[in-house]
């Protein structure tokens, strides 16, 4: 369950990253696609560092309203850094 929420929640931020970004901006799939990976790629680093137990208590079935948040800001998070990354090089590519 906690790394559905992750990946929506990615997704989620990466279109929010792009809106606020306008020169990283991808167009919706792309920063879709970048919030995903990113989503989940922060979900995983958020369970591997225990961040304050929400970690501990998603895994141990316990979703409880601090895990649910806990997941949705490292998938937001993630999403956001992800897509930043890629418009980056993308831009650079370009040039």
């Amino acid at each position: 369950m906690e790394l559905i929420i992750g990946l929506l929640s990615g997704a989620v931020g990466g279109n929010v990253a792009g809106g606020l970004l306008k020169n990283l901006n991808q167009g919706t799939l792309i920063n879709s696609l970048s919030g995903i990976v990113g989503g989940g790629l922060g979900g995983t680093i958020l369970s591997a560092l225990g961040a304050g137990g929400v970690a501990e208590a998603a895994a141990g079935g316990g979703m409880d309203i601090a895990s649910i948040l806990g997941q949705v800001a490292g998938g937001g998070v993630g999403g956001g850094v992800v897509l930043a990354v890629v418009g980056m090089v993308r831009n650079a590519m370009g040039k």
